[in-house]
């Protein structure tokens, strides 16, 4: 923990509050800005025995440097925490020093910008950073573990002890590697337009369409029959729809999705699932295609209904894929289209100096991963160009390339392992990883002779990592993905692998959560409000209907039920203009990422369903000890929340 001066905060009582001496030093607490509610002690905070310290790192630097800024109830008096002991951790650490900053790879530009602004450092700052506010600083090197900025926080949604992890793997696309939205999906979205025109016969004036990058979001679901775009909450009910780019009515939307004997499961094969950045593109252009067939039905292909203009779709993305053009085009200049971020190699030097194995599977080949993987790891020269070798692969035990997951991770795929020639590219025999001498040699080829380092592979299984790995148990091993789908469900349901997936919209969306915390107080009320006025005209309504109630006692509580009525519409109209005001605030179209009304997101309810760990950046993990216990906050149920102080 960041060593401070200490001061034990104390109440009029008096009685002080403190930190159990016996919490875990990898607990860390990061506490917003004075004034501190009397809940947020309750529900995060210990009464210990005796009376321990507050780090004041762990508050605001308004609070550390000026005590007086503080309520009248708080008095000071000097104290020291007592230095805790690191030598549990498994092997050496050395400190590590990072230069340079992490880009947000999200942020809501055009008509969808916020109150929040592009540059907000400066209205945010107040909730901390692990080095003042400039730039994160890695966990193991003297400057670190202090507080870290709650855009940068890992969220735990089931109890994870990291000294049980053995093995720590990561996915690159959209993990290690993080892509600018509005150039590489932009490349994306250009690329598919030309497929489906020269083709797939599609009429030439779809290459003059642009692509707005802001406009779709994850966790949506394409009905690909109506052409319509759903957003659900968690129990599956849809909350907001468009067919195309135009709006449902409600009447429309219960009448097409709510009406039905037999719910619907909003699956695959009627529908897809907008669950990955790579998809957002194809969602975008869907939906253009949507709104071009109903004004132009004659120009569309015969036969082209909804469903098949979205496997048409699907088939230009994939011809992109497969011919390189995308790959191409990001090899040539990787700067424009990949977010750099200096701390990803003094993260996997803190693992690996923490005795853990480190592994990278991805389904990109070898030639496109190294070139990445080149960019985010690789020196650079004397000129301040990159230089293109196998440096990077220092940082790992294992490497598989074109793992083509999620069918990787079934123990029952016998795709074959073939190593990889570094230089050349050249896949070679593996006997289920070992290496084997190949025809006309008499002894096995290594792809870097002399040289211990780690090795490459293609294809296999996850049989054949845990082997090379010498993992005996699936617990053992975190891995680290950004696709629910493709990298968290299969690892963890199947596999029983912990998981961590990163959501890089997420930064901005604690970002906006604080933002509007008193708002969304308000919206609170108002719907309590609500609720209690209705409860009133309900109870009026039923005395009405008693014939013993005299002429003039009916009177007066009609005109009781009269007034209710208008203070009822009052209450409803203000509370819904507020919501949809505080719904517009996250995204204009689709609102908050994670909640759809009052209710999580299905987006949501799959990350808390399989994601152990959930982080806006893989990077984050340099900011917590290597050994950290996470957590996670309390459940709620509903008949607990107003009981509870939050």
């Amino acid at each position: 923990m960041f060593l401070a001066p200490t001061l034990p905060l104390q109440f009029p009582n008096p009685i002080t509050i403190g930190i159990s001496p016996n919490i875990p030093e990898s607990d860390s607490l990061s506490l917003p800005p004075h004034p501190l509610p009397k809940c947020l002690f309750k529900s995060i905070m210990r009464i210990p025995k005796k009376p321990a310290s507050f780090c004041l790192a762990l508050f605001s630097p308004d609070l550390s440097t000026s005590p007086s800024s503080l309520s009248p109830h708080f008095r000071f008096t000097s104290a020291i925490l007592r230095k805790s002991d690191r030598s549990r951790s498994p092997g050496k650490r050395k400190g590590i020093h990072t230069v340079g900053q992490l880009h947000a790879s999200y942020s809501m530009e055009k008509g969808y910008e916020t109150a929040v602004g592009r540059d907000n450092s400066s209205r945010f700052s107040h909730l901390g950073s692990s080095d003042g506010g400039q730039q994160p600083c890695v966990w193991s090197s003297p400057q670190g573990g202090c507080k870290i900025d709650i855009r940068k926080q890992i969220f735990c949604n089931r109890s994870l002890n990291m000294r049980s992890i053995l093995a720590v793997g990561f996915d690159m696309d959209y993990t290690l590697a993080q892509y600018k939205p509005e150039t590489f999906e932009s490349l994306a979205y250009d690329g598919t337009i030309r497929k489906l025109v020269y083709d797939l016969g599609y009429p030439r004036e779809l290459l003059d369409w642009s692509f707005d990058w802001t406009y779709m979001v994850r966790g949506l679901v394409l009905d690909k029959k109506r052409g319509n775009i759903l957003k659900m909450d968690r129990h599956k009910y849809v909350k907001v729809a468009y067919h195309g780019f135009k709006e449902l009515s409600k009447e429309d939307k219960v009448g097409t999705y709510g009406n039905t004997l037999i719910r619907d499961s909003f699956d695959e094969p009627d529908y897809a699932l907008i669950d990955t950045l790579f998809s957002l593109a194809e969602a975008y252009l869907f939906a253009q295609l949507v709104d071009f067939k109903d004004k132009n039905l004659e120009k569309i292909p015969k036969g082209a209904d909804y469903s098949v203009m979205y496997k048409d779709v699907r088939a230009a993305v994939d011809l992109c894929h497969r011919d390189g053009t995308l790959k191409q085009m990001v090899a040539k200049d990787p700067k424009r289209y990949i977010n750099e971020d200096t701390t990803i190699v003094p993260m996997l030097k803190m693992l690996r100096d923490s005795g853990r194995a480190t592994f990278l599977v991805t389904n990109s080949l070898w030639d496109y991963t190294n070139i990445v993987m080149n960019f985010l790891c690789g020196s650079r020269t004397l000129d301040g160009s990159r230089k293109c070798n196998f440096d990077w692969l220092q940082y790992f035990d294992v490497v598989i390339t074109g793992s083509a997951k999620p069918s990787f991770f079934h123990e029952g795929n016998r795709a074959n392992l073939f190593e990889v020639d570094h230089e050349s590219g050249m896949l070679l025999n593996t006997d289920n990883g070992s290496p084997m001498a190949q025809v006309g040699s008499s002894s096995p080829r290594l792809s870097l002779k002399g040289v211990k380092a780690c090795r490459v592979f293609q294809g296999g299984s996850v049989g054949h990592l845990h082997k090379l790995l010498s993992i005996e148990s699936s617990s053992q091993v975190l891995y680290v993905g950004d696709h629910i789908y493709g990298d968290i469900l299969r690892s963890k349901k199947v596999l029983g692998w912990r998981t961590m997936l990163v959501v890089p919209e997420l930064e901005r969306e604690v970002e906006l959560l604080w933002e509007l915390r008193d708002t969304r107080k308000q919206l609170r009320k108002l719907r309590n409000e609500r609720d209690l006025i209705e409860d009133k005209i309900h109870h009026l309504k039923w005395s009405l209907k008693f014939e013993d109630t005299s002429a003039d006692e009916k009177q007066k509580l009609s005109s009781e039920y009269n007034a209710l009525e208008s203070e009822r519409d009052r209450v409803r109209i203000t509370h819904q203009d507020a919501q949809r005001e505080c719904h517009k605030m996250f995204h204009k179209i689709w609102g908050q990422l994670m909640k759809t009304g009052y209710q999580n997101s299905r987006f949501a309810h799959q990350v808390e369903r399989f994601a152990c760990l959930y982080t806006s950046q893989v990077s984050n993990l340099s900011l917590y000890s290597p050994d950290k216990y996470y957590r996670p906050s309390e459940d709620y149920m509903p008949h607990e929340f107003d009981i509870i102080p939050l």
